[in-house]
């Protein structure tokens, strides 16, 4: 005889308990989990340090290295888990190249080499790189020999007529800057071109590493040139130039150098690069204390950076310009390393330093301008690296600029139409 289970039912409270005892279960369970650290993935965590640890940031011997070395000095990379070390390149372009070899993962650029590099423009090769962090913005100059003091200033078209000499006695005046597509190369180009010089045939452009401009001047190999400090405010002070204009004379508030990194370094390490904003960004914040400039210029100065009197560079980036051609100004426009949304990586920049490199025939037709914008400036880098910290930037500024000559730029128009539009121009295509 087969026997069956007895079966039991259960009364309503019975079920009733049973559930409220399992839904206590599960809501601990939730709390338990709420607790763990961000990252928690089932016995195992997602580390939020650097995939990267050790790298190399590349300098130039200018005052706006300042952020990285300050970021090494003062121990900020470190806090962010980066062991940093920092090298002086000889000049832009062994920057550039060793950036794109590797040994370099991260380097103090100016703006235009990671798009020609990108774009393989000028003779880079193209390698794609990439801008979440705008490192300052003003504290170039122009500076031009003693003989035109009194004579020229920050109008150029001063100049045409030294210019026009030069070229008839067949020997035309030179002028040095620092990179092709630099920021440099595109002020002394806006400069003369204001002036209706144009530098690709009017007067020799040259390349000089900046911490040889003053020698060079010294030994009469050049007219006049654009550079960051401290070498302009050296010039004056050796006595062989003045400063025809600043860059924020210029262009107000100007974007200069930058954090720069390849593209595929970016792509594999993303915490590290996101490392290393953050600890730009508090020393960054530290540089624009004016109380603490005096031990910035201590530290920057010292021969393994620019390697120089601090003296030499204190004086600008405290405002105070003496132009050398008894022109003195208070300047409200100097060297900045954080404030007024400094470091955000600005689209419309890439879209103007594009405007320029088609205007001078480094680019044959009408190029990408919003595309390559995108793919240079990272600005979704930039602000996961602030949200992590906390810190409310100004985000993005879509609005037209006015240089020194009167013309705007409106990064929202027709690019094209505004790179044809000046007078002076070598355009191709």
């Amino acid at each position: 005889m087969i026997t069956h289970p007895k079966r039991t039912s259960s009364s309503p409270e019975q079920n009733r308990r049973e559930f409220l005892g399992k839904a206590a279960k599960g809501a601990a369970l939730v709390t338990l989990f709420a607790g763990l650290p961000k990252g928690w993935v089932g016995a195992a965590y997602a580390s939020d340090a650097p995939e990267t640890t050790a790298l190399k940031f590349g300098i130039i011997a200018l005052t706006d290295c300042s952020p990285i070395v300050i970021a090494h000095e003062r121990g900020l990379f470190k806090k962010y888990g980066i062991e940093s070390t920092v090298m002086k390149g000889a000049n832009w372009a062994a920057i550039r190249d060793n950036l794109s070899s590797g040994d370099l993962q991260a380097t103090h650029m100016l703006i235009g080499m990671p798009i020609a590099s990108t774009m393989g423009l000028a003779g880079s090769p193209k390698k794609p790189m990439i801008i979440p962090w705008l490192l300052n913005r003003n504290g170039q100059a122009i500076t031009l020999k003693n003989d035109w003091k009194g004579h020229v200033a920050a109008d150029p078209k001063a100049l045409k007529a030294f210019v026009e000499k030069a070229k008839k006695l067949g020997e035309p005046l030179t002028f040095a800057m620092t990179f092709p597509p630099g920021t440099h190369a595109m002020w002394m180009r806006y400069y003369l071109g204001a002036g209706g010089i144009n530098p690709d045939k009017d007067v020799s452009l040259i390349v000089v590493p900046p911490a040889q401009m003053v020698s060079n001047m010294k030994i009469g190999k050049m007219d006049g040139f654009c550079v960051g400090e401290p070498w302009n405010a050296r010039s004056i002070i050796d006595g062989i130039g003045f400063t025809a204009l600043s860059t924020q004379d210029l262009w107000k508030d100007h974007p200069e150098k930058v954090c720069a990194f390849l593209a595929d370094f970016a792509d594999k390490n993303p915490k590290t690069v996101k490392a290393c904003l953050k600890a730009l960004h508090e020393a960054s914040v530290w540089l624009d204390s004016l109380e603490n400039r005096p031990e910035q210029c201590e530290i920057v100065s010292r021969a393994t950076y620019i390697n120089c009197d601090p003296k030499t560079i204190l004086g600008r980036l405290q405002g105070h310009y003496d132009y050398g051609d008894a022109r003195k100004k208070e300047d409200d426009h100097y060297m900045i390393f954080s404030r007024r949304n400094c470091n955000f990586p600005q689209p419309k920049y890439c879209k103007w330093f594009l405007t320029q490199y088609r205007r001078w025939g480094l680019i044959n037709g009408a190029p990408d301008y919003q595309g390559i914008s995108q793919q240079v400036m990272r600005p979704d880098i930039y602000a996961e690296a602030m949200k992590e910290l906390g810190y409310e930037h100004g985000g993005e500024n879509h609005e037209p600029e006015t240089l020194f000559d009167g013309v705007t730029f409106d990064p929202k128009g027709d690019l094209e139409a505004y790179a044809r539009s000046f007078a002076t121009n070598n355009l191709r295509g």
